[in-house]
């Protein structure tokens, strides 16, 4: 495996150039066709020169070149945002990277997918701890085909659903079909947020290694440390070493362990999250700290969606605890279990008993959402006109947090324990 990493310093734009030259080098491009696989704009990542060092090292020797947003379910990219987010203008990728295509996933579009195999309820069963016990069809984005080399380029950070993200998670979910990415995301649920968040080994995990190991194509990854100012480490093997090195280092760099709870916190999300489905990171990564029966408020004024794409189901469902939906399935079997899995992890943990929800916390939204719609999705509303950040500032002593730009750093209380067998 090659690559660096620190978790007290920065790596130089030289070290970025270097690990990915290295990397480059040790693939054999010559006369190869490679896909890049990278995020969309809901990550820290610092894309415009990973996009550029990777044209430089590859555009050389490969036959051809290109670049895969793995977006999951989230929207496509606009062709004027997947320039700015590679960091080129239109003029210069009509020139200098003329020959370099950009694509972006379609999730349901079952003619652009292709299936490379079925990992059986059996397997299912082994891998979650019984947790799951179905056949899982390994549908992903037919494009892989068209290739030699299928190279990972993605962050890893805390995640909710699989433990840290990267790695072959930019396969399932990210250019994947259907299928997996709801019985992975409902596993995740299933787990529940506090214990998955931040473990490094989670069943998500097994099921996403067993799948991308169907994949008839050679997998390469680049994987990184990402913080707001740039990168702390990057490394380059195989998906699966790439990524176990990238997240040991993410564990020191972005879990931040609190010697005791709030009874309420401000997240504030950045804007790189334009609707509730992304900005529920918020919620995912400050849970843990949040006294019983405290408040957590989502500050996003920016944000006027639920989803883009779910949005719809999400009306219909609303936000509640895992064991609503577990306790009353026949009324909830037929919505897709990702919008399930994503209403669990807003609302957080709690019980169900006797047709009286009882969710641990309370969450707020302070964002453009309507008042009218917070309260039909069963969440408080706070008018985000009201809220003074500055009268939020330093008020530890008295049970109140505010944490900026939330969503990517986890937060854990110190004796928590993590995900068992």
């Amino acid at each position: 495996m090659i690559g660096k990493g620190d978790a007290t310093v920065l790596l130089s734009d030289d070290d970025i150039r270097e690990v990915v030259s290295s990397g480059i080098s040790a693939c054999r491009l010559s006369g190869k066709c490679v896909l890049a696989i990278i995020p969309d704009t809901t990550r820290t990542a610092p894309m415009p020169i990973l996009f550029r060092s990777i044209c430089e090292s590859a555009g050389a020797c490969a036959k051809q070149l290109d670049f895969l947003v793995a977006s999951g379910t989230h929207a496509p990219l606009s062709e004027a945002d997947y320039l700015r987010h590679v960091g080129i203008g239109k003029a210069e990728k009509e020139s200098t990277y003329a020959k370099v295509r950009l694509f972006n996933h379609c999730w349901d579009k079952a003619e652009n997918l292709t299936t490379v195999g079925t990992v059986p309820a059996k397997d299912i069963a082994a891998l979650t701890n019984g947790l799951l016990n179905e056949d899982i069809p390994v549908r992903l984005n037919k494009r892989i085909l068209d290739y030699d080399l299928l190279l990972v380029v993605g962050p890893v950070f805390p995640h909710e659903v699989v433990g840290f993200s990267g790695g072959n998670k930019y396969f399932f979910p990210g250019i994947a079909g259907p299928e997996i990415v709801h019985a992975t995301h409902w596993l995740g649920a299933l787990i529940t947020n506090v214990r998955v968040n931040g473990t490094k080994d989670t069943p998500v995990r097994a099921v996403v290694n067993r799948a991308a190991s169907m994949i008839p194509v050679e997998r390469r990854c680049f994987a990184f440390v990402a913080v707001h100012e740039g990168l702390k480490g990057m490394y380059f093997g195989t998906p699966e070493e790439a990524w176990s090195a990238a997240a040991n280092l993410s564990m020191r760099v972005h879990v931040v362990y609190s010697s005791r709870s709030y009874r309420r916190i401000l997240g504030i999300a950045p804007a790189m999250y334009d609707e509730l489905w992304t900005a529920g990171k918020v919620m995912y990564k400050l849970e843990s700290i949040v006294e019983d029966g405290g408040e957590l408020i989502i500050y996003a004024p920016h944000i006027t969606e639920v989803s883009f794409t779910h949005g719809a189901a999400i009306d219909t469902v609303g936000y509640h605890v895992r064991d609503y939906f577990l306790k009353q399935w026949d009324k909830f079997a037929d919505t897709p279990r990702a919008v399930l899995a994503h209403s669990t992890h807003v609302r957080g943990t709690g019980t169900f008993e006797n047709g009286v929800e009882k969710p641990r916390i309370r969450v707020t939204l302070a964002t453009g959402i309507p008042e009218s719609r917070c309260r039909r999705i069963a969440l408080g509303y706070l008018d985000p006109s009201t809220v003074d950040l500055d009268v939020w500032k330093n008020r530890e002593r008295e049970g109140m947090l505010s944490v900026p730009n939330a969503g990517e750093t986890l937060y854990k209380l110190r004796m928590a324990t993590s995900l068992g067998p």
